[in-house]
């Protein structure tokens, strides 16, 4: 036996090897048991192996002890997830679709999510390659905001493992990932498991010469550790020495492991580009048989190794029928989640589930002092709930020192501190996928984006955050209210001038606030930073400093819910519907028909008040719907489809629309004319309604 003063022998104190070993050979038979018969018989209908990647995600997995120790993973890390708390019974029942699994049967068996049990929390994985980063890194940056900012010391040395594969590496998740935990120091580490393909690229096409860690050697405040993930006492060091160093507040690291992936990508794949000396060396680097020879006799008797072999098995045949007495999922309920219910809180994310609950505010304005620009009502309202929430915190490109490119946080790094608001770099993935990880770690995080188009670099996290709450049926929430201006202003460009607000309204998950001025802008930013949603706030260009927006400040108390229409003109004769800047335009255009139009400020695209829309509707018998998004597939054309299934006996005329044509806002001034609807545009159209 090695002596207590020999180095391996402290780093095999570390582990549990027998769980170790409980856990591998349970995670392997489960493999095996899918690819052999459940496959087959068609119970799993996409089976991913995590053959060969067992060894070093349960070494990694014993050392993630502290309270908010966090991972995040991908579709191969089931022996991670196994090790942090998931029963086999549920391991099982994802895959086989069951209500009784994680998601309820509403993602693949392997993307998974786990609250805190017995071990790191899982955070929620996506299936788009690369996305788990950044909100992993989010989480990291609330462990130092919770400890900093909120004085939770017991939380300081709490750090996030951040899985990937070689594929991973070529990905804008990890690059915005990385930049985010060195220039900031956060305590994670990435964990690249190498097995030298993705699906069957080879690594060498996602980084030059196939190695990450050699090319990333000289990257300024990142530690580097390379070797296998195969020899468990090599392996053991590794994982050992790389987590004692984020773990101690030293910074970031990358631990590159080279492993095997013994199946293909999943049951569907054959691994027909590898020759049969390339299967034959991987089955060489099966950690399994590398974990008996090295245990056995040395650390185990050979008799505790068939023990723990013939409980795996036991375990896993009483879990397989677990499994399989769990029913289908309901398809009543597969609506159920896709937004907040009350008194229904999530496990992990949002304030709720702390016991904490902001005041319910007044939809009742108490208006003070003199008229305010949007602008400076949206500054006044972020100030109140800075003040009001400590968890709330505001970030982006140049909202800091600078105060916004449109002025709107100015101030208020001033008043709050860098730890609160503060600058990011220029990565739309980053921003909001940190923005996800802070949500789900208890924190209200209020992201800007510049500009509507430049939210386009952050697609997955977006789609992937509005889904959260659905796809980990209720489990985990990310109540993230992001900021994005957009529309034309004096002059308008196909980069900074894009609406598109419809893309939010088809998105899973998202409320959509469009309000048209200070008084509106503040009541529904209130109800979001109040909510338990994420909501997209759209701040048109053109209102931010417009007169006709202009109003006084409704007081801190004033919370707009989502969902009500109001009537800013009444008429007899038509209804017209519109939101954002075309309010304005749409007042304008009615004025030369006295008494006849009733104009709708939907105020909110999702949920929107189709019981005003509609009551109206049956009263003047025409609608007009105008929108400065483009008409084709606008949202124009959800509301004309539900005025004529529910309201088409009332119709005295087609409903119709004044929308922009299938093209971008022009840079030329007269170009725009033709495309943002203007007055005249809109007052000929009702004049026709009028007379149809």
């Amino acid at each position: 036996m090695p002596q207590p003063t020999d180095p391996q022998a402290a780093v095999h104190a570390t582990f549990d090897w027998p769980q170790i070993v409980y856990l591998a050979l349970l995670s392997r038979a489960m493999d095996e048991l899918e690819e052999r018969e459940l496959v087959p018989k068609g119970l799993v209908k996409y089976q991913f192996s995590a053959k060969g990647h067992e060894l070093e995600q349960l070494l990694l997995a014993q050392l993630l002890d502290r309270p908010m120790d966090a991972a995040a993973v991908t579709y191969r890390c089931r022996p991670f997830v196994l090790a942090a708390g998931l029963t086999p019974a549920e391991a099982l029942a994802a895959d086989m679709a069951r209500a009784g699994s994680m998601s309820g049967g509403r993602d693949v068996g392997v993307v998974f999510n786990l609250p805190r049990r017995n071990g790191p929390l899982v955070l929620p994985t996506a299936g788009d390659i690369g996305s788990q980063f950044s909100p992993g890194v989010g989480w990291a940056q609330a462990i130092r905001y919770r400890a900093e900012e909120l004085g939770q010391t017991a939380v300081a040395d709490s750090m996030v493992v951040a899985f990937g594969g070689d594929g991973n590496v070529a990905s804008n998740g990890f690059w915005s990932s990385l930049t985010m935990a060195t220039t900031l120091e956060l305590p994670v580490l990435f964990v690249i498991e190498d097995n030298g393909y993705a699906i069957s690229v080879k690594h060498h096409l996602q980084t030059p010469g196939g190695n990450i860690a050699a090319n990333l050697a000289s990257f300024h405040n990142l530690a580097i550790w390379d070797g296998s993930g195969s020899r468990p006492e090599e392996t053991a060091a590794l994982v050992r020495d790389a987590v004692a160093h984020v773990r101690a507040g030293k910074g970031p690291g990358l631990l590159r492991l080279q492993v095997r992936r013994l199946s293909g990508h999943s049951s569907v794949d054959d691994q027909a580009y590898k020759t049969p000396e390339e299967r034959a060396a991987d089955r060489a680097q099966d950690p399994i048989p590398a974990l008996r020879a090295y245990l056995v006799p040395r650390f185990m008797e050979p008799a505790t190794w068939d023990a723990l072999a013939t409980q795996a098995e036991a375990d896993l045949q009483a879990a397989l029928e677990e499994a399989l007495q769990q029913p289908e999922p309901d398809p009543a309920t597969v609506t159920h989640h896709a937004l907040y219910r009350p008194g229904q809180p999530a496990q992990v994310g949002g304030l709720l589930p702390e016991g904490i609950q902001l005041p319910p505010g007044s939809p009742e304005p108490r208006p003070q002092g003199p008229r305010l620009n949007m602008a400076d009502a949206i500054r006044r309202t972020l100030d109140a709930e800075l003040a009001l929430n400590p968890r709330c915190l505001v970030f982006g490109e140049d909202v800091g020192k600078k105060g916004g490119v449109h002025t709107v946080t100015l101030g208020l790094q001033a008043k709050y501190g860098p730890g609160r608001v503060f600058d990011t770099g220029l990565s739309e993935e980053g921003i909001i996928g940190r923005a996800v990880g802070m949500a789900l770690a208890g924190l209200t995080p209020v992201p800007e984006i510049q500009f509507r188009k430049y939210a386009d670099p952050a697609t997955d996290q977006l789609h992937n955050l509005g889904s959260l709450r659905w796809r980990t049926h209720n489990r985990f929430a990310a109540p993230v209210v992001v900021r994005i201006p957009g529309g034309y202003r004096k002059i308008g460009d196909p980069w900074h001038s894009v609406t598109d607000e419809v893309a939010f309204v088809h998105a899973v998950g998202w409320k959509v606030a469009v309000p048209s001025n200070a008084e509106d802008a503040v009541g529904l930013l209130r109800a979001s930073l109040r909510g338990q949603d994420p909501v997209l706030f759209f701040e048109h260009r053109a209102m931010y400093d417009a007169p006709w927006a202009r109003r006084p400040y409704p007081g801190d108390d004033f919370v707009l819910p989502f969902g009500q229409a109001k009537l800013v003109a009444q008429g007899a004769d038509a209804t017209l519907v519109t939101w954002g800047a075309m309010v304005e335009r749409c007042l304008q255009a009615a004025a030369a028909f006295p008494g006849q139009v009733t104009v709708i400020d939907l105020r909110t695209l999702a949920p929107w008040d189709k019981e005003t829309v509609l009551a109206s509707v049956q009263e003047t018998g025409k609608c007009l719907i105008v929108h400065e998004d483009i008409g084709l597939g606008g949202f124009g054309g959800e509301i004309a489809a539900t005025i004529a299934e529910e309201a088409f006996e009332f119709l005295d005329a087609p409903v119709v629309r004044v929308a922009a044509p299938r093209v971008l806002v022009p840079f030329s001034q007269k170009l725009m004319e033709g495309v943002v609807p203007t007055v005249a545009r809109i007052q000929a159209k009702l004049r026709d309604l009028l007379a149809y």
